[in-house]
């Protein structure tokens, strides 16, 4: 009789499969167009290409900050958010500078979600335009420990510190 093992899925498979499918249906856009649209039509294919794939998604979601307990409208919209989970921040732009990242960066703090995609549609391969960005908080025990001996008079305080992750993607 065949022994059952179970194995232990990562953290994030789902998540991971999830930024697949969307750089998948990001490339596909792009096989189709092409650079040198704009930001609206690869917005508009890539809300196609998500429902073919069964995906739901939002677009041009509202992000009030919050400040002294209100919310506050100033401005800021995601791009897309697929699942409720992944936010989508669209660039047709020449090259994706770091200003790019920390919009991103800073929908990902605001919404309290774990990652994002930036995608740049105006390449000609579409893999040089891709950042998987992650917004998450080390615990205590994760964090590195300080070298420096006056930061142990700190040692006291449990707070958390916020820890931004980035990777390109290169499929």
């Amino acid at each position: 009789m065949a022994e059952i093992t179970e194995v232990s899925v990562p953290r994030f498979s789902g998540l991971n499969r999830l930024t697949e499918l969307i750089i998948g249906a990001a490339i596909e856009v792009h096989r189709n167009t092409g650079p040198g649209l704009m930001e609206s039509v690869y917005e508009e294919c890539l809300c196609y290409e998500l429902s073919q794939l069964g995906l739901k998604f939002e677009r041009q979601v509202e992000l009030p900050v919050g400040y002294k307990g209100v919310k506050l409208k100033c401005g800021f919209r995601m791009d897309m958010v697929v699942e409720d989970t992944v936010v989508l921040e669209l660039k047709t732009v020449d090259q994706l500078l770091p200003i790019h990242s920390a919009q991103l960066l800073t929908y990902l703090k605001l919404s309290g979600k774990k990652v994002g995609l930036l995608i740049n549609f105006n390449e000609t391969a579409l893999k040089k335009g891709l950042k998987r960005l992650a917004n998450r908080t080390l615990e205590v025990s994760e964090r590195l420990p300080s070298v420096l001996s006056a930061t142990s008079v700190l040692s006291d305080f449990d707070f958390l510190s916020p820890c931004l992750c980035a990777s390109v993607v290169n499929k």
